[in-house]
């Protein structure tokens, strides 16, 4: 398994989107193969008026690489898009520097941070999420450390696969946010009213119906997906045997409103 960090500038000539998809050259495709887990990073270049967790260079979330693509559009046959997994971002960035001002990343030459793609060790990689207060104890930081780090701020692995599955299509994403839009239909919570340029777009797509029990079948935007935000997406499913309904959920959003009032 490979460990990685991955540059996406706040304005670039790639066809990136946290969180969903990842474009690249073909120099990079030994080292972004499926199952990579990667830590996304923002270096100097700035988009004016673009808001950013930090100012300088940083590292803002977390993520798995999922299926390869070549892209097929027209002059793009050395690129690829690789369809991104478990996407969490960071509460805060963490800087790309120690407070002793070292590297958190170990720079082999001058040049090591103006490639897009690099590979870090799992020590480097857990010291990040560390900073990042993904990871509570210091114990967790050694060679064989057998510990399952895919699915942070998820409850269970089941859940983990159920957001792999359904998410990383951007397409049928796209579709479900051009159908729905990007507030919550639960809280009605709209990341960009609240965060301005940073939440643009951003939001969980959530299937109404469990893979569990539906299997694999035909997916329409319109009527098998919805719109969720992050909390409530994992409110959903919370439970263990069970996923609540949007109607459960909202009804029990209404009944705390109701009672703190």
């Amino acid at each position: 398994m490979n460990y990685l960090v991955i540059a996406e500038n706040d304005e670039s000539q790639w066809n990136d989107r946290t969180g969903e998809y990842y474009h690249f050259p073909s120099k990079y495709r030994n080292r972004l193969t499926e199952g990579s887990k990667v830590i996304y990073y923002k270096g100097t270049r700035k988009k004016k008026n673009y808001i950013r967790l930090l100012d300088g260079p940083h590292y803002f979330g977390i993520a798995t690489i999922g299926k390869i693509e070549k892209d097929l559009s027209e002059n793009s046959k050395n690129f690829f898009y690789a369809y991104i997994n478990n996407y969490q971002p960071f509460t805060y960035a963490v800087d790309f520097k120690d407070d002793n001002g070292d590297y958190l990343e170990k720079v082999i030459h001058k040049n090591h941070f103006w490639n897009g793609v690099r590979l870090i060790d799992k020590k480097i990689y857990e010291k990040i999420l560390l900073k990042a207060d993904l990871l509570k104890d210091q114990s967790y930081i050694n060679e064989s450390s057998n510990e399952n780090l895919s699915s942070f701020g998820i409850e269970g692995k089941k859940i983990g696969r159920y957001t792999t599955i359904y998410e990383r299509d951007p397409k049928l994403r796209s579709r479900a946010i051009e159908i729905h839009g990007t507030t919550c239909k639960c809280c009605r919570f709209n990341f960009e009213k609240s965060y301005g340029d940073l939440g643009k777009n951003f939001i969980h797509v959530h299937h109404i119906r469990p893979i569990s029990e539906s299997g694999e079948n035909l997916v329409n935007p319109e009527t098998d997906l919805i719109v969720v935000c992050p909390n409530c997406h994992y409110m959903i499913h919370r439970r263990r045997n069970y996923t609540l309904s949007i109607e459960e959920l909202k009804h029990i959003l209404l009944h705390q409103i109701d009672y703190r009032d």
